[in-house]
Order: structure tokens, then C-alpha cells, then sequence
């Protein structure tokens, strides 16, 4: 199930679902990819609603319709590859670290670069719970 080209034009294929009534600020076939990509960009509900200006309980009540079957199946890969990305994120901090700029008195004085292991403690607990849990 994981994309292995995750970038942010990534969109799950699936059929929009038809709806009876168009209005200008609803659910268009448009704005229905749009919101999974912003889903896959986030991996929040509410993130990816705010984008496309469609209220959450708009989005989960366009999905729980009966012809809504690809927009749901959409919406939850969308969730597992941002899942994934999250992961792989946490990854490659906790093996590469982080650098922080520092500053003194407001103005940049240099860098500063750490591994932080609790973000690698994490990535395991995600990948595997019972193991690492």
C-alpha cells in the first residue's frame, strides 16, 4: 500500500463521487482531489478541509454516502501515505539529526546539530508497537 514516490502531487486514484446539486463553494469533482492531496500532504482531516474552504463535517458526510465508496478508499490511503512519510521523517532525524540556528541577543551566532535517539524510540513504537511498545 505505501507510494514510493510520495511527493506532494501524489493523489490516490479514484472515482469523484457525482453529486445532484453543483454549488460554487461545494464539493466539486476539483475540489474532491484536492482535498485528498491536501490529506495526503497533512495526514489531518482538518488541515486538508481548511485548504479547500469545506468544513470537516462536510468531508465526513460526502464520505459516508453510499456512492462515496472510491472517495473513501482515496481518503484512507491518503492517510497511510502521510502515515508513511511521517515515519520515514522520523527516521531520517533521528539518524541524521537536526541542526538549530542559534542566537544571541536576537542575532544568528551559529549552528548547532543533535541527534535526538527519542525520535528514533518513536519511529520504532509506530512501526512496530508490540515489539518496541
Amino acid at each position: 500500500m505505501r507510494n514510493p514516490a510520495a511527493n506532494d502531487f501524489d493523489v490516490p486514484a479514484f472515482t469523484p463521487v457525482a453529486l445532484t446539486r453543483t454549488r460554487h463553494n461545494g464539493w466539486t469533482p476539483d475540489r474532491q482531489r484536492a482535498f485528498i492531496a491536501a490529506l495526503v500532504r497533512t495526514g489531518r482531516v482538518s488541515r486538508a478541509a481548511d485548504a479547500v474552504g469545506i468544513s470537516v463535517a462536510s468531508a465526513y458526510n460526502l464520505r459516508r454516502r453510499p456512492d462515496a465508496r472510491s472517495f473513501a478508499a482515496a481518503w484512507e490511503r491518503a492517510l497511510d501515505w502521510a502515515s508513511d512519510r511521517a515515519l520515514d521523517e522520523a527516521v531520517a532525524r533521528a539518524i541524521h539529526g537536526i541542526t538549530f540556528a542559534r542566537t544571541y541577543r536576537g542575532r544568528f551566532i551559529g549552528t548547532r546539530h543533535r541527534r535526538d535517539d527519542r525520535d528514533m524510540i518513536q519511529a520504532l513504537r509506530l512501526t512496530d508497537p508490540v515489539r518496541f511498545g
